[in-house]
C-alpha cells in the first residue's frame, strides 16, 4: 500500500513505516501530523485518483528530528571584469516516519 501525498510543497511517495526527510515543518520533534492532501492511493492494485485530492484520505506520520542538508556553493563569475561572488546555502529539513495511510 502507498499513496502520493504533498508535503510541504513537495509530492513524495510514501509507504507505511517509511522514513522521509522533507522541508522543514512547524511540527515540534516527537509531535504526530497529518496530511490530508493525498493525490493518489493504491491498495494493494485497487488505485484511487483524486481530483485533486481523494476525499477522506489522510496520511498520519510522527516527527522524528529536524536537521540541515549538505552545504550548496553558489558562485558567479563574469570573466574578464573582476566580478566574483561566491555564497552558500543549507536547506532546513525535517525527518518523518509514515505510520498509517487512511
Amino acid at each position: 500500500m502507498y499513496a502520493i501525498v504533498e508535503i510541504a510543497g513537495m509530492q513524495i511517495k510514501v509507504e507505511e513505516n517509511q522514513k522521509v526527510i522533507v522541508n522543514r515543518l512547524e511540527a515540534k520533534e516527537g509531535e504526530q501530523v497529518e496530511f490530508d492532501k493525498v493525490l493518489l492511493k493504491d491498495n494493494n492494485g485497487k488505485v484511487e485518483v483524486g481530483t485533486p485530492v481523494v476525499n477522506g484520505a489522510k496520511v498520519s506520520a510522527k516527527v522524528l528530528s529536524h536537521l540541515r542538508g549538505d552545504k550548496v556553493i553558489v558562485f558567479k563569475k563574469k570573466r574578464r571584469k573582476g566580478y566574483q561572488k561566491q555564497t552558500g546555502f543549507r536547506a532546513d529539513l525535517t525527518q518523518i516516519q509514515i505510520e498509517k495511510i487512511a
